[in-house]
């Protein structure tokens, strides 16, 4: 079912990602000169400084490595996952700019509201589909299968300024506002500046790209005195409440805001405009904007913390952004308007939203709170944990993804250290992890875990090319010990097997299996004499289940799996004191 939404302003943290021509656009002199860049820019605030983690994509949702982004003078590039890390970028108190370029690709941008905590940015690249080719002196439209065109008069120039003499190449994309990957593919946010130089926030009804490449690919623009016609085709639902004329704004490359300059009639279900120089192109109705910021939190006034908000005006239509790890999201939003705000869980848990209220009208900028009831079906987790290299060294530039369902929550680590707080569904209770050494370019396997609620102490993670299996464990407030040498895997698919060794040697783990089944029993972990767990780990420790109570959580021993993810807790009799608390975790090969 298509639902109708007219897009308003990103609110801060995830998802309202831009896509834009060129950080140095070729636009005539003569456009824009009204527009004063420096004045608009009082409204920004001061300067401040701010982190920035961001996941680059393309339209298919796969990452796009070498990316190279930049924020003010701060650059990065993309890793294989797509992930980028900035810290202390300079940006403004209401305004900051993400750009993303990379040869293939639309270069792609990303305009927030900055925040205190880590701002999370995800950028959806397109990619530079050639939709006709013309040549310099001849008059032709180009158009697309969904009905939006360009009429191009022929006359072109370099990006010196010079006129240009050959084979044009169009590359053209519509932005359509009732599809849910429109807010993943704008450019900066809907705020603007409009003609009296007056910030504004946009209702668009649709964006058309343009860009022009010469035959050996440089950027081209029309050339001073020529003009081109564009034609934005609406939507069905959007035909009815679609003014006969809107203005028309373009997005500014540099500053990466828009700006009105002229407009658009509508002929039917689509609207045609002049313009004079090829960038973003928006058709959108312009509302005063105030800034909101809103923090989450459960009655017990614990953070909420990646979790998906919602605000929604009958006038501008639907936004949403993720709280940070301060429980806060922030963006622009339209003033004198009543906004439905709605604090929602995963798609794994269902659409239900968890809570739902009007707040607002808002005539200045304004913080708010928002309580969660209490709901069984809701619970807040903290996962934690360390992780560390090859040398055993705490990894300072890194970060961990943890998978909840079709949800990837991504986070920084922090001097070898990383905390990811959220809220999950009673009806599903385990997750995946990876974590990244950005330096050294290593990474662990995906780890399968459960939630021990409310918190899951991971223990330490180590990432290096060496090492695939592994066992972790920690006793009271020992240190961690991590052990990747000597494991040995077996299965035992016959009933009673006897292991005998002694400590010193190898680890050996014995899965035992109910026959002719290919299930371990009762997904119970044996080892040694059948019904004890044992685990010797070298000469001093010596572990045994029947002076223990641990309890396991074993997943991936399906047919098709690798490794066997071994989640264990409880109590030990360690060397003879009885009742020490122990946790860990074994990632081993499943055996065959």
């Amino acid at each position: 079912m298509k639902i109708t939404k007219i897009l308003f302003s990103a609110l801060l943290i995830l998802f309202f990602i831009s896509c834009e021509k060129d950080d140095s656009p070729n636009i005539p002199q003569n456009q824009g000169q009204d527009h004063d860049a420096a004045a608009f820019a009082e409204n920004f605030g001061n300067e401040i400084s701010r982190n920035f983690l961001g996941t680059v994509v393309d339209i298919n949702n796969n990452p796009i490595e070498n990316v190279m982004i930049s924020i003010g003078s701060s650059t990065a590039m993309t890793d294989s996952n797509g992930v980028f890390i900035i810290n202390n970028a300079t940006v403004n108190q209401r305004f900051g700019y993400v750009k993303a370029e990379k040869a293939g690709y639309i270069h792609a941008s990303r305009a927030v509201v900055p925040s205190s905590g880590t701002n999370k940015v995800r950028i959806m690249m397109l990619a530079e589909t050639v939709a006709g080719t013309t040549s310099s002196g001849t008059q032709e439209t180009i158009s697309l299968s969904n009905g939006s065109k360009v009429a191009l008069e022929g006359d072109y120039i370099k990006p010196d300024g010079t006129n240009y003499d050959g084979n044009v190449n169009v590359i053209m994309h519509l932005l359509d506002p009732v599809d849910d990957n429109m807010q993943d593919q704008m450019p900066g946010m809907l705020y603007a500046a409009n003609a009296q130089n007056e910030e504004r926030m946009l209702q668009t009804f649709g964006m058309l790209a343009v860009e022009l490449r010469g035959d050996n690919g440089e950027d081209l623009n029309l050339a001073e005195g020529s003009t081109a016609e564009i034609t934005v085709p609406l939507d069905p639902s959007l035909v009815a409440t679609a003014p006969s004329t809107i203005p028309l704004w373009y997005f500014d490359e540099v500053n990466g805001y828009w700006i009105e300059d002229g407009e658009a009639t509508l002929v039917g279900n689509q609207y045609v405009g002049t313009v004079s120089h090829f960038s973003f192109w928006n058709c959108d109705i312009p509302a005063e904007v105030v800034n909101l910021c809103t923090t989450v939190t459960d009655s017990n006034g614990n953070l909420i913390v990646n979790s998906k908000v919602t605000l929604t005006s009958t006038n501008f239509g639907t936004t949403y952004g993720y709280t940070n790890q301060n429980g806060e999201v922030c963006g622009v939003v339209p003033s004198s308007e009543t906004l439905e705000l709605k604090v929602l869980s995963y798609v794994v848990c269902g659409e239900t939203p968890i809570s739902s209220e009007n707040v607002g009208p808002f005539n200045e900028d304004s913080s708010i709170s928002i309580t969660i009831a209490d709901n069984p079906e809701i619970i807040t987790e903290t996962v934690i944990g360390t992780f560390i290299d090859c040398s055993g060294i705490s990894v300072t530039d890194g970060y961990v993804q943890l998978q909840y369902g079709n949800q990837i929550f991504t986070d920084v680590v922090n001097n070898g250290d990383f905390e990811i707080d959220m809220i999950r569904c009673d009806s599903n209770d385990t997750f995946s992890i990876k974590a990244y050494d950005v330096v050294n370019a290593q990474q662990t396997d995906s780890l399968n875990y459960a939630f021990s609620t409310p918190l899951t102490n991971l223990g330490a993670l180590q990432s290096c090319d060496t090492i695939g299996e592994f066992i972790t464990y920690q006793v009271e407030e020992y240190p961690d010990i991590i052990i990747t040498n000597n494991i040995t895997t077996e299965l035992n698919p016959f009933g009673v097997y006897y292991q005998n060794f002694s400590p010193g040697q190898d680890i050996f783990i014995t899965f035992y299996m109910i026959p002719n089944t290919g299930q371990l029993m009762d997904g119970v972990l044996y080892n040694n004499n059948n019904s004890n767990i044992s685990f010797y780990f070298g000469d001093e420790y010596v572990f045994h289940n029947n002076t223990s109570d641990l309890n396991f959580v074993i997943q991936g021993y399906e047919a098709n799996s690798e490794y066997i993810d071994i989640q264990f807790n409880g109590t030990i009799n360690y060397t003879g004191q009885g009742g020490q608390t122990m946790s860990g975790f074994m990632h081993v090969l499943r055996p065959n």
